[in-house]
Order: C-alpha cells, then structure tokens, then sequence
C-alpha cells in the first residue's frame, strides 16, 4: 500500500522523500551498529545508504536532463511529426487558419520542491510524536513499581500508634527514581520492590514496624521503622554487646543517628522432595544507618540498611544521601 501511494507521487516529490528518508535511517542504524558492535544492523544500514545513493543518482541523472535537454532531432521523428502536422491541418478556405500548438506547461519545480519538504515535514512530525503516542517497547526493562493491591486490615499496634506510616508508604518513599544513582549506580533500574506492615518481634504484636525493600543487580536496600521507646542513645549501649561492627555516632537530619555493620544471613530452601533446606549460614555484610524518630530522640527510630550479594558496600555518605531523601517523608514521632 506504501509503495503504490509513493508511486502516485510526483518524480520531484517522491525522489527527495526517498533520499531524506533514507539518508536519515541509514545514518541512524549505522551509528547504533558501531556502537553496538551490531554486524546485522551495520548490514542494514549499508542498504539503506546504498538505496539513497541509488536515488540521489537518479535525481542528478534527472537535473542534467533538465538543464541540457536532447536535439528534438532525428530524421525520422522530424518526418513524421511534419506528416502528422500536415494530416492535421485543414484544406486551405476551409476553415480559420489554425492555431499555433500551445506548448505544455513545464512542471513547477518549486511547487515540487515545497510538497517534498511539506510531506518530509508530516513524515517527521509523525516520527517524533509517535514514541509519545504509542506503548513503549515491551522489551525495554522497566523499573519495579511497589503493590499497589487490596490494602490489608492493619495490625492494632499501627491503631495505637499515632502518625506511624506503613510499608506501602515506605516502598513508594524509597523506591524512587534517583536511587540507583544514589547508590553509585545509574544505570541500573530497580528488580524488585515491596513493603510490608509487620510488628515487630519478640512484642507480643504491640510495637508496628513497617518495612520496605528495593534491589537492583548490584545492591538491595531495606527500610524500616520501629515505633518502640528504645532511643539511640540506649540502641547503641545494646549494640556493643552484639555482632554488630564498626559502630560510629553521628547525626542525619539534624538527629541522633549511629552507623553500624553485621552480617546477613544466608539460607537455602529445597523445593524437591520433602522439602528440605540447607542450615542457616553467614551472608554478606550489611551497612545500617539507624536515626531517631525525633530530634530529641524520645524513643524509635528508622533504619537504612544497605548490602550486595559479592559483599561490596557503599561509602557511609551513601547512606547518608538516601536518609536525606528517604527519611525526610517519615513524620517525626508526637510527643507523648
């Protein structure tokens, strides 16, 4: 249908059409090809580019015929056309003498020429509004979006808990599009994303601790708060008796906040027969920011923590980057 549409088209129409179309096509494919290392799209656009140079030739072939047309001259045609023009004639007292033959209006050249870039116009305008019309290419990789489901009926402690946030609105604060360029690696685009409104353990279901958690291929960072009395001051005192390492103090948006590092841990669940799993083992170490809910740190906190499957951390002002944009949405706890 394309072709017979370009075919109803006007030489001087059609022509330059083919060759813009072409030229910018063939450019097009032959730069990704070399930047994609492609040898079938570097065979792509050599035909492209080939083709318009075919066109172009053609349309040179053309101008030349314009500017230097041929003798109207052989023999043989002159004979015939004065035969024709005798046959024509009328015998002489007839009729009115004839009228000389009006020649034929030469084609409007510049007429051609504004249709051509009218139609490469169009041709061009439909390019550029069509990625914003139609779907993206599902073969793109998009960013993993958090649940945004039926919401579940919410533990009681949340009830009790005045001004706490959930794991849906945790998810949507830390799974934002400047993360992975937060993390030192822009260009990658989030695997996973959820959020959950747990309580937390060993409290019976009274202290709600809501979490989130966002991975790429190169890190996974886990958000949670915890709406319990323990202030920082008492979680660090905690920590020195526990796995945790390299402990330093510090504040992060103007509260108390501590740094500290301990490791993961690492299991494996078997889906053959019987379903048994391997032991619990010692995973990768993990990066935590732990900050107050407060500035005068009456109790609770949030926790950024940070890990990757080779074991490789980001620098502490990471850390520090993701509390200043994650951490800043999380309201401060009332005081009670």
């Amino acid at each position: 249908m394309l072709g017979f549409l370009l075919r109803l088209l006007p030489f001087w129409v059609r022509e330059p059409l083919l060759i813009a179309v072409g030229s910018v096509l063939g450019v097009r494919i032959m730069y990704l090809a070399v930047r994609d290392h492609d040898r079938v799209a570097a065979g792509l656009g050599v035909v492209f580019l080939v083709f318009t140079a075919v066109r172009i030739h053609a349309v040179v072939r053309a101008l030349r015929a314009r500017r230097n047309p041929r003798p109207a001259a052989s023999a043989d045609a002159a004979a015939v056309d004065a035969a024709t023009q005798a046959q024509a004639q009328p015998q002489a007292g007839t009729g009115p003498s004839p009228r000389p033959d009006t020649p034929e209006k030469d084609h409007n050249a510049w007429g051609q020429a504004v249709a051509a870039v009218a139609v490469f116009g169009a041709l061009g305008a439909v390019l550029w509004v069509a990625p914003r019309v139609m779907p993206s290419d599902v073969s793109t990789p998009q960013p993993a979006s958090c649940s945004g489901g039926t919401h579940e009926e919410l533990p009681k402690a949340y009830k009790q808990t005045p001004r706490s946030v959930t794991g849906e609105e945790l998810c949507k604060a830390l799974n934002r599009p400047d993360l992975a360029k937060l993390l030192g690696t822009p260009g990658e685009t989030a695997t996973t994303a959820s959020g959950t409104s747990n309580t937390a353990p060993l409290t019976d279901g009274k202290v709600a601790q809501p979490e989130a958690e966002v991975a790429f291929d190169t890190y996974s960072v886990n958000v949670s708060a915890t709406y319990n009395k323990l202030s920082i001051d008492q979680y660090v005192k905690l920590m020195k008796f526990g796995d945790e390492q390299d402990i330093k103090t510090l504040e992060a948006l103007g509260r108390p906040a501590v740094i500290s590092s301990a490791h993961t841990m690492k299991f494996e669940i078997s889906l053959g027969s019987g379903g048994s799993g391997g032991p619990v083992e010692q995973g990768p170490l993990a990066r935590t920011l732990s900050v107050a809910l407060d500035r005068n740190d009456r109790g609770g906190y949030c926790e950024i923590t940070v890990w990757s499957k080779s074991g490789a951390l980001p620098d502490d002002s990471v850390l520090l980057d993701i509390a200043d944009k994650v951490l800043a949405s999380i309201p401060e706890q009332p005081v009670r």
